[in-house]
């Protein structure tokens, strides 16, 4: 194993030690893994935390800033962050409008995330939870039940944001998470295995041409393992899947495709330009797009395609002013 980490035990720790130094917008606690803006709490307005398994930077804690969310709990490497670790972030950023849970659908998040919104409801927070499943890949899975929470989070949080930082309230913020949600279906393909700091080896292995259509950010299996093909086949793969799920014949769509960490930007590039072919001969139309690594599952290569089909109200909130480590525009 050849990382750039100092001990395996240490990894989320001083990443986050590192996140504080680069970006003094952040309040950052390392040892409590909490990520929090600096200027919250923010009296009248909604709050959104969100928070999971290191590991998918940027996702979460690279997402907290102006127009997205106000809080992260990072947990361990593809772990989920513990209930006080989410009561803690809950309560650093409410501002007495209440606090939206953003939850990728994995059990353990959902479980944690749960048992802090009860706690903080004790505190007298109300907290309001949108669940991202948004993965067509599979619909049961390791450590889900249903499908698994995967890239639509990033447009969940930005979308809910945009729409918190204007003012709504908790139920609007709430309603607009879960519309997005409802709206958002992904597919991701690996090229390659991780290595998880305290395992040491790969989670899994492939042939020297062998690829996994469908894979989890955590590594999980996906639909199938078939022989290397070019990127717009593998692009086929993916939007057929979406499209079989929720067509896109018509539609204003927001297309992601996202590096799954060891994927260069011109191989997401080559990626990207099949997709936006694909859905031009199949009748969709591009309205916004992004590129890049954003949810990521460490070293991984591969692709993850997420699409949502837009509304004129959700192509305004995407294109609202957002500050954030990881996704800035329009300040």
């Amino acid at each position: 194993m050849r990382k750039l980490i100092n001990a395996p035990a240490d990894v989320v720790a001083d990443a986050l030690r590192g996140l504080a130094a680069a970006h003094p917008s952040l309040r950052v606690d390392p040892e409590g893994r909490t990520v929090v803006r600096a200027d919250a709490p923010r009296p009248g307005k909604v709050a959104l935390v969100s928070g999971g398994g290191s590991g998918h930077e940027p996702l979460h804690a690279g997402f907290v800033g102006y127009g997205m969310l106000d809080a992260a709990a990072p947990g361990e490497v593809f772990t989920s962050p513990v209930p006080d670790q989410i009561l803690a972030a809950t309560l650093a950023v409410h501002g007495d409008a209440g606090v939206l849970h953003v939850v990728k659908n994995y059990t353990g998040d959902v479980l944690n995330f749960r048992v802090a919104a009860e706690l903080a409801e004790d505190e007298e927070v109300e907290v309001a939870a949108a669940v991202v499943n948004d993965d067509v890949a599979v619909e049961d899975a390791v450590h889900t039940a249903g499908r698994r929470g995967t890239g639509g989070t990033l447009f969940v949080e930005k979308i809910a944001g945009a729409l918190a930082e204007e003012g709504a309230r908790l139920a609007q913020v709430a309603d607009v998470a879960r519309e997005v949600n409802e709206r958002t279906r992904s597919f991701g393909v690996a090229l390659s295995s991780c290595t998880v700091p305290a395992v040491g080896e790969p989670m899994f292995r492939l042939g020297e041409d062998e690829i996994e259509l469908g894979i989890g950010i955590h590594g999980e299996p996906g639909r199938e393992r078939v022989r290397m093909m070019p990127a717009a086949e593998i692009v086929d793969v993916a939007l057929t899947a979406i499209d079989a799920d929720v067509p896109l014949r018509g539609a204003e769509v927001l297309v992601l495709v996202n590096g799954m960490g060891g994927t260069p930007l011109m191989e997401q590039y080559i990626a990207y330009a099949a997709a936006a072919e694909w859905l031009e001969r199949h009748g969709a139309t591009v309205a916004r797009s992004l590129v890049g690594a954003f949810v990521t599952s460490l070293e991984m290569a591969g692709c993850m395609i997420s699409v949502c089909r837009l509304t004129p109200e959700l192509t305004r909130l995407w294109d609202a002013p957002v500050e954030t480590p990881a996704l800035r525009w329009g300040r």
